[in-house]
């Protein structure tokens, strides 16, 4: 220690220990700085929205099939025919002193039901015609039944024409006369319903053949057949049994 006395001297404590810095330098309180929050969206892998955007895809893509395979199973389509077998009985001509045709044919016609559901079908009717002219008529007695789903029924059906007189094409069945071979339209109509739920859809079905008839030999000797309902032409030359 000195002899003399040491004073130091210090500032006086401020009353408030924890001064606000920023008063000194921003009198005005608007003037201080504002705190910015900034909010960053939620992160999530392409992956994850692939994945999403597979699944949605493939859940229209399975409800479109859906739709389309019962619209194909439940919407209604007519029966499909065939003439399985066709016989000859019988061919007559006199032409003295008018053309006069008597002929007699032996049928089975095949009915198939295409359909997911029962078809009642009420006849069969069959016509012959010559020169695109209807000769004969006939309905098939005894038919009209119930085709299970997904099934087929056989149909036979006699047609006789006795004493057609040829007016209008004598001149062509004179010609055909003396060739030997006579050609005939033959037409099968099969007319029905179908009953699909509350409703009931009528159906028909339409097979048409053209038919060439020896005279001499008394027998068939080609035939070409073709469902009008379709529109394409048949090959039913294993089908068809010609007698």
């Amino acid at each position: 220690m000195t002899g003399k006395d040491e004073f130091v001297s210090y500032s006086p404590l401020p009353s408030n220990p924890n001064p606000n810095p920023y008063a000194y330098h921003y009198p005005n309180p608007s003037s201080y700085p504002q705190n910015v929050v900034v909010l960053l969206p939620t992160y999530r892998p392409r992956f994850h929205r692939r994945r999403r955007r597979c699944i949605l895809y493939s859940s229209a893509l399975f409800l479109f099939i859906l739709f389309a395979g019962a619209a194909f199973l439940l919407f209604p389509s007519d029966p499909e025919v065939r003439l399985v077998r066709i016989g000859l009985n019988h061919i007559g001509i006199r032409t003295n002193p008018k053309p006069i045709l008597d002929i007699s044919f032996s049928l089975t016609v095949k009915v198939r039901n295409r359909d997911f559901f029962s078809l009642s079908y009420d006849t069969l009717a069959v016509s012959v015609g010559y020169r695109g002219r209807q000769i004969g008529f006939v309905t098939a007695p005894g038919t009209g039944g119930r085709i299970r789903a997904r099934a087929s029924s056989y149909v036979d059906a006699t047609l006789t024409v006795d004493g057609f007189e040829v007016l209008y094409d004598a001149f062509y069945l004179i010609e055909d006369i003396a060739k030997g071979v006579i050609p005939f339209d033959t037409e099968s109509r099969v007319e029905g319903k179908l009953g699909l739920f509350f409703f009931t859809v009528p159906l028909k079905a339409t097979v048409s053949c053209e038919v060439y008839v020896n005279i001499n030999q008394q027998r068939i000797v080609r035939q070409d057949c073709f469902p009008e309902s379709l529109g394409d032409p048949l090959d039913q030359s294993a089908d068809i049994e010609a007698g």
